[in-house]
């Protein structure tokens, strides 16, 4: 049964938005794939920042995610892959959700969003790397239209992760 996705804006992140983060992702089932630990809110502060600048260089970024009433309840975006390993110089695409928000559709309406943004700014194909384990995240990705196309292993936590692929533009 496909239900309607809840509405959902996306706007570049303010300053504010990053003590929003702190506060919404401060639960260990957001975390979970994420080293278990919440960060610092100067880890949110410098994240926000780097999105603005992403938006004002490339057209996108990690956006902040709004809900009907816009209250923050995540992020969701777009950005170059920052480690040295796995899909070095792809877009990926990402997404962070506040756990009272789960289940209701939010992140697949935004990464919607998120692909239709990357398309129109020229980006080919976009990635996303996904832990093994993520079932949640694995399910966005399918309902996006992404397909598995490399596994690795993250060499600071030694987990297994997912990297799936997107080709936004005719080739």
């Amino acid at each position: 049964m496909n239900r309607a996705l809840p509405v959902v804006r996306l706007r570049v992140p303010t300053d504010e938005d990053a003590v929003a983060w702190h506060r919404i992702f401060d639960h260990p089932d957001v975390m979970e794939f994420q080293g278990h630990r919440s960060a610092e809110l100067s880890v949110y502060e410098e994240l926000t920042a780097r999105q603005r600048r992403h938006d004002a260089e490339h057209g996108f970024c990690l956006w902040t995610m709004l809900d009907r009433e816009d209250r923050v309840i995540g992020f969701t975006g777009a950005q170059p892959w920052p480690a040295d390993w796995g899909p070095r110089g792809e877009i990926e695409i990402g997404w962070r959700l506040g756990r009272e928000h789960w289940g209701q559709g939010y992140v697949t309406a935004a990464a919607q969003m998120t692909l239709e943004r990357v398309r129109a700014a020229g980006v080919p194909t976009v990635v996303a790397m996904v832990d093994a384990q993520n079932a949640r995240s694995i399910a966005v990705t399918q309902r996006l239209g992404m397909r598995l196309a490399e596994v690795f292993t993250s060499p600071e936590g030694k987990r297994k992760g997912h990297c799936y692929r997107l080709d936004l533009q005719p080739r």
